[in-house]
Formats: C-alpha cells, sequence, structure tokens
C-alpha cells in the first residue's frame, strides 16, 4: 500500500507539471456558489450563482491536489480536450451536521462554496462526495463558460484590507486572511492587536515556527454592527459580520458560522488559501472544517492552543485526537473504514498511515505505558471515542490543551501541506 502511495504522489505530481497555468487560467477566481441540501439518507446539490473575484491566491503549479483528503472534492476539465486542469479536497459544516441525531429528524440547505482560477475558456466542474466506504462518488457536474454575461463582478462587502505579513508571491506561499468577527468599528484596532497575538501564536508552534517565511497574512477590517457573537442557551444575540455563534450543533464550545456567503464575500477583499476567522470574546470556544474556514475565540485564555490546534484542521486535515469530550456526533468515524485523516486510524488500513515509523519492537495497538510515552504507537482513543480509533502518540496539540506539540505524523502532515501550497 505505501509503494501505492508513493507512485499516486509521483503520478499527481508529473500531471501538475503537465499543466501550464497561462494556457488555462487567468490569474483571477471563478466562485462557484452553491446550496447543498439533505439529510442523513440522502443530499443533493442546488446551483447557487458564479462570482468572479479579482485575485487568485493558490498555486499555479501544484493545481491538482495530491492527498485526498476531506469529505468532498471536486475536479474542473477542460472541456474541448477533456483535460484534468484543477482539483482540491476540502469539508463542509454539512458533512459534521450529518453525523447529528438532528440530520435524521429533518433536512436542512447549507450554503457552501468551491473556488478555482478562472478558466480561459469553456470548464466542466465535478463535485464529489465520500460514500459509506469512504469512495468518492460524483454528485453534480456543470458547464460553465467564462464568458457567461451572469458571472457577477459587482464587489460585495468591500472594505479595507492590508497585508499583515508579506513574504512574497501569494502563488508561492500560504496565504491566510483573517477576518474580523465581533469587532465594532471602534474595536478594529484591538484587532490589529489580537493578529498580533495570532501571529505569535501560530509561529510559536512547530513546524509553523520553522516555516514562517512561507506565510503571507491578510486582515480586512469588516467591522460588525455590535462587539461579540451569539451564545443562544443564554439568550445571548449578538448583530456582527459574519453571524458567529457558540453551541452549533447544540455544543458549547462549537463556535461556527452558517453564513458561508458573507464569510467568503468578505474573503474575496484579497487573495488567500485559508480563512481564519477571529471572534471577539473571552468565551472558550473555536472550531475549524478542513479547507473551509478556521475560527478561534480572541481573548480566551487559551488562545493560543486555540489557534493551532483549529489550524490544524483547517489547514491540514487534521482529526481529533481527544475522545472525553462531548460532542453532537454519532458515529463520526466508523469502525469497518479508514478514516481520511492522517493522524487517525481504524486499523483497517494502517499500512496507509504511519506504521512505517513505528519501532518493530513497539506493540499494535501500543500500551500507554511510560515506556512508550515519547514513541510513535498506535494509541487506543480518538476522533471523539475511546475504543475502535487510534492516535500515533500519547499525546498531541490534537488531543490536548497543549502547545508546540504536535506529534510527528501532524508534523510532517503540516509540512507537506506547506510545501504543496509554496509549489516545493
Amino acid at each position: 500500500m505505501k509503494r501505492f502511495v508513493i507512485i499516486l504522489l509521483f503520478l499527481v505530481t508529473n500531471l501538475s507539471a503537465q499543466i501550464k497555468f497561462e494556457d488555462f487560467f487567468l490569474d483571477k477566481t471563478l466562485r462557484f456558489d452553491y446550496y447543498h441540501t439533505g439529510d442523513a439518507k440522502s443530499q443533493s446539490i442546488v446551483f447557487g450563482e458564479l462570482r468572479e473575484e479579482p485575485y487568485w491566491g493558490g498555486p499555479k503549479k501544484n493545481l491538482i491536489d495530491p492527498f485526498n483528503f476531506g469529505n468532498y472534492k471536486y475536479e474542473v476539465y477542460d472541456k474541448e480536450t477533456g483535460k484534468l486542469i484543477f482539483s482540491k479536497g476540502y469539508s463542509t459544516l454539512f458533512a459534521e451536521w450529518l453525523t447529528t441525531p438532528e440530520a435524521k429528524k429533518i433536512s436542512r440547505a447549507f450554503h457552501e462554496t468551491v473556488t478555482f482560477p478562472f478558466p480561459k475558456r469553456e470548464v466542466i466542474l465535478k463535485l464529489y462526495s465520500r460514500d459509506r466506504k469512504n469512495n468518492f462518488v460524483l454528485n453534480y457536474e456543470i458547464e460553465i463558460d467564462p464568458d457567461n454575461p451572469f458571472i457577477k463582478k459587482d464587489k460585495t462587502n468591500s472594505f479595507s484590507s492590508s497585508k499583515f505579513i508579506d513574504n512574497g508571491d501569494p502563488s508561492q506561499k500560504v496565504d491566510i486572511v483573517i477576518i474580523p468577527e465581533g469587532y465594532t468599528g471602534n474595536e478594529l484596532d484591538k484587532f490589529k492587536k489580537d493578529v498580533e497575538k495570532f501571529v505569535k501564536a501560530l509561529f510559536g508552534s512547530s513546524p509553523y515556527k520553522e516555516n514562517m517565511n512561507n506565510f503571507n497574512i491578510w486582515i480586512v477590517e469588516a467591522p460588525s454592527y455590535e462587539s461579540g457573537t451569539d451564545i443562544p442557551r443564554q439568550n445571548v444575540w449578538k448583530s456582527t459580520i459574519v453571524n458567529s455563534s457558540f453551541y452549533t450543533f447544540d455544543t458549547e464550545r462549537y463556535l461556527m458560522t452558517e453564513d458561508n456567503k458573507t464569510l467568503r464575500d468578505l474573503a474575496g477583499n484579497v487573495p488567500y488559501d485559508l480563512i481564519y476567522i477571529l471572534v471577539n470574546t473571552s468565551k472558550y470556544g473555536g472550531g475549524a472544517i478542513y479547507n473551509h474556514y478556521s475560527v478561534a475565540a480572541s481573548d480566551n485564555e487559551n488562545f493560543e492552543y486555540l489557534i493551532v490546534h483549529e489550524f490544524g484542521h483547517g489547514f491540514a486535515g487534521l482529526g481529533d485526537e481527544y475522545y472525553t469530550s462531548q460532542v453532537s456526533y454519532e458515529e463520526f468515524y466508523p469502525h469497518d473504514v479508514e478514516p481520511w485523516e492522517r493522524n487517525l486510524t481504524t486499523l483497517v488500513d494502517f499500512e496507509s498511515k504511519w506504521k512505517n515509523l513505528i519501532d518493530k519492537d513497539t506493540p499494535i495497538p501500543t500500551p500507554p505505558t511510560e515506556e512508550y510515552k515519547d514513541k510513535v504507537g498506535v494509541f487506543e482513543g480518538g476522533g471523539y471515542v475511546p475504543k475502535g480509533v487510534y492516535r500515533p502518540m500519547q499525546d498531541c496539540t490534537m488531543k490536548s490543551r497543549t502547545v508546540n506539540n504536535f506529534c510527528v505524523v501532524c508534523k510532517k502532515t503540516i509540512q507537506d501541506m506547506i510545501n504543496y501550497y509554496c509549489e516545493k
């Protein structure tokens, strides 16, 4: 299996190298907005709108995603030749909601977005989701003509923006756009100070600290009408720019937003790869979804941990390794399927994970004893359950409220993602 993965990555890398950005794309973004509807039994995609954005922040060489991460993926094909010219994996809030008890009772609709470089000629966009066995299945397909007069070009939610950390060309850097949530016009100076805290926190942990020059940080100065955020079970409701809320899926600490459209409109003020929302609150909370967005409470005493932990989800697709905290999910990781996250395994296909990093004398599963405290192994407990899901080491920033404590598997995954965005 390991040999197969290496060969696959080699083929994907070569395929990307064969695609010249200037042959197929312009240096701006085409944004495809849609509604993801359904329940635990079925789902469907409903077209929303097409929007042109003035910047492309992603790689121009690494156009084919080599990771196979995410609950979903999308592919863009050149219509004339049938050639795959862009792909990317991602996850969504809808995918998480599908594992909650509510999804067994009612249907809902979530606004979602995929972006790709603006094509020079007609393309075919294909959206895929994973089935019960984690195989990708085609969900939706649409032909897109870049000359379509109904592709929206008006600027929505346009605000002052700036490059907070400038390390060079966006196509060769990881570009993070930080969105202020619950900061009034009089609190935007506080927002900038909180961004300074963000920079210190993120680049205080390895492997980010060793890669600081591979990141650009952008900010959008978008004020909220009121300070703070919603806390529904305390009957606290605030008028804020991206409508975030604690108690997402009725889990108190889960601080997210369902207003994807406004969020994307704000992010489109700059070239970006990742979105990070800083919420002006001292209450503990946050959340993140791979290639969707990350969130952290700006004034909580655990701010540094929140920043790096949530970015581990949003940037590198790392799974949660804890199993004692309350969540709303039911069978988030079926025990008969190998998780797509690199730092979790059910041992269904452990050959594809970190088996090559384990000493031959280390037992699998590995007992959580002092002997194996700092060794790579297969420790039971992770993915929100104490049994059936395993993690690489006894502790990690993806397990406990610790900083600068990513395990070797998580570090490698983060570094691989940095290299991908930076075209290394």
